[in-house]
């Protein structure tokens, strides 16, 4: 396993009234294995082709020629996407070892619209060393239209027309729309996201995977990760045996019987802080419909020790958590110059702070993490344990795949649709009005 899941802390037994009970927690398998089976059927049978990418191979050799192109002619990449079509994509690049990077372009994930950081990101590019992807589902997402027309003026006066493809590939699913017209008027490469598979579930598929080729990772080594995760699952014999559904059991059981209405993950890494917002999209848009759903809340540690931990032990008791960890130890290569070594005696001393002396960064971070784990259990609140023993594609792919069928079979226990987002609708219908009614 590239990870090792620890729910003992969820349990009564050992955190008191606030766990789940073993009654409880085995009473959610028989609605596990409908769930399995069904997620069984729609693999076999193509309806869920999210399912099929992790055995795929006959579409990587067009997406590593296109992140070839990028890595060998350009300086830097910029991304252009939101939600699900950056979210992954940025997790993935930014979770793995950043010495495998290499010559790798810098790359700009641009997934917002304020116009401070988004002129702050282009204003200094070289836009002849630029390269550019953009990514709608749809092709109609009105926040990626707005950064695509804003920028291709630009583009346009620097490279004439005749050269723009060859800086922009476009993204987005076959049929008529938008990005698709864009690319037809200025003959732009385009590259198919599958209309079956949506954006928040995207990170296996090109969405994914060409922003971790372009920063030279291995994108096989992120799917066989993803493979071994939906493997162990579909085959389980007692489906609490699967650590993607004991999550989900866990995160159901501990809605319903302990009154938890919200999720804290936490990271004791800064390389899965983009895990645990990426995953914090795919919890609440797949499963907060009809009442149902818990809020993921993101937090850093030990940063967030300073700035939350107060109402996380002593506020309402409605949350469980979740603590990422992953190894911690030095940098050994790269030691030298700018480098910083254990702490001084003689200066640890002098503080009157002895306990750090001989210490390192990686020591007190680990120290946080333990040290503020075991206080919420001691406070009887509910905590998940996730410990990678490496940070790298195949463990990534996997605990995606993971946080998937865990969100997918979560849905089936609480009988909605883990795949659509019907709410968010209206809100897309009154952005729309009010910029039509500026132009009156």
């Amino acid at each position: 396993m590239p990870y090792k899941q620890d729910t003992e802390a969820c349990m009564a037994g050992r955190i008191g009234p606030k766990g789940l009970t073993q009654e409880q927690l085995e009473g959610y398998a028989p609605g596990l294995v409908a769930g399995i089976e069904a997620v069984r059927q729609k693999k076999e049978s193509g309806e869920l082709p999210l399912l099929r990418l992790p055995e795929r191979r006959d579409d990587l050799p067009e997406i590593e020629q296109v992140a070839d192109r990028y890595r060998n002619f350009f300086e830097d990449v910029v991304v252009l996407g939101t939600g699900g079509s950056s979210l992954g994509g940025r997790a993935l690049y930014t979770m793995a070892d950043p010495d495998k990077r290499g010559l790798a372009p810098r790359l700009h994930i641009v997934t917002n619209v304020d116009p401070f950081g988004f002129n702050r990101v282009i204003r200094h590019l070289d836009r002849r060393k630029t390269g550019w992807i953009v990514i709608s589902k749809s092709g109609g997402t009105a926040e990626t239209l707005m950064q695509f027309l804003s920028v291709l003026p630009l583009l346009r006066a620097t490279l004439g027309d005749s050269r723009v493809k060859d800086h922009v590939t476009i993204i987005t699913e076959p049929g008529d729309n938008p990005l698709r017209k864009l690319a037809k008027e200025f003959d732009l490469p385009v590259l198919d996201h599958d209309p079956k598979v949506g954006g928040r579930y995207s990170v296996l598929s090109v969405v994914g995977l060409l922003p971790t080729l372009i920063a030279g990772l291995d994108a096989k080594a992120v799917r066989e990760g993803a493979a071994d995760i939906l493997n162990r699952t579909l085959s389980a014999k007692d489906p609490l045996s699967a650590d993607a559904a004991l999550g989900a059991a866990v995160n159901v059981g501990l809605n319903k019987n302990s009154g938890i209405m919200a999720h804290v993950m936490l990271a004791y890494s800064d390389r899965l802080g983009s895990l645990a917002r990426w995953y914090r999209q795919l919890w609440a848009e797949s499963l907060g419909k009809e009442g149902e759903g818990t809020t993921p809340i993101y937090g850093t540690g030990p940063v967030d020790q300073h700035s939350q931990l107060q109402l996380w032990l002593d506020g309402p008791a409605d949350k469980m958590f979740t603590v990422l960890s992953g190894p911690l130890e030095e940098d050994t290569e790269n030691v030298g110059p700018g480098t910083v070594d254990p702490v001084d005696a003689d200066l640890a001393k002098l503080t009157g702070m002895d306990y750090l002396a001989g210490r390192t960064l990686a020591e007190l971070m680990d120290a946080s993490r333990r040290g503020t784990s075991e206080t919420l259990i001691e406070h009887g609140k509910p905590v998940r344990r996730i410990h990678f023993d490496a940070i790298n594609e195949y463990a990534l792919g996997g605990i995606m795949m993971h946080f998937m069928l865990e969100t997918i079979l979560s849905a089936h226990l609480l009988n909605v649709d883990p795949f659509d987002q019907p709410a968010v609708e209206h809100g897309k219908k009154l952005t729309r009005q009010y910029l039509y009614d500026l132009q009156n």
